[in-house]
């Protein structure tokens, strides 16, 4: 029997979602990270410039890990880092309220250039509203079972954001 093929997953979000964090929490080798030194006031010392990419197995299955850089001016990686893609992990900081207008842009260029099964998974849910996950539900008009709290540094919870991503892809695969 042949080998199933890798499963691509991408992980987006605006800068400091915790992408690179969620994907060194899951990833079983060794992660590919490009991140330098932020040449302009983003919140942080270093920022992803490229991507991110981690791999793991769940049962036979070989899944890839894609990160994209979360600046504006980095975009045309969004599309490179989605061909051939399954499904889409967008992070948002909950305590980060003025970045959704961002996190919505890229998920309408993502969804835009290819079609694919999304979740949201809202981090620093501890440092907000405890209705935020609604309340960025709402913004985004998706039902609530589509936005998940989420730390990334947390396998249990990265691990049931992929299975609830998987959960859609399967549904969007399967022959009806």
């Amino acid at each position: 029997m042949p080998p199933l093929q890798p499963v691509k997953v991408v992980i987006a979000g605006p800068v400091g979602a915790g992408k690179t964090t969620f994907i060194q929490t899951l990833s079983e080798t060794e992660v590919l990270n490009t991140e330098e030194l932020a040449s302009e006031q983003i919140g942080k010392d270093n920022t992803t410039v490229a991507m991110d990419f981690g791999s793991l197995m769940i049962d036979q299955y070989s899944i890839m890990l894609f990160g994209t850089p979360g600046q504006e001016r980095f975009h045309f990686m969004w599309d490179i880092l989605c061909e051939g893609a399954y499904g889409l992990v967008l992070l948002i900081a909950a305590d980060a309220t003025n970045q959704l207008p961002h996190a919505r842009r890229i998920l309408d260029f993502i969804t835009s250039q290819v079609r694919l099964p999304y979740v949201l998974g809202i981090t620093r849910s501890d440092l907000a509203e405890d209705d935020a996950p609604r309340r960025i539900a709402d913004y985004f008009q998706l039902d609530e079972d589509r936005v998940l709290p989420l730390d990334p540094r947390s396998s249990q919870q990265c691990f049931a954001t992929l299975y609830r991503l998987f959960g859609l892809i399967n549904h969007n695969t399967s022959p009806n």
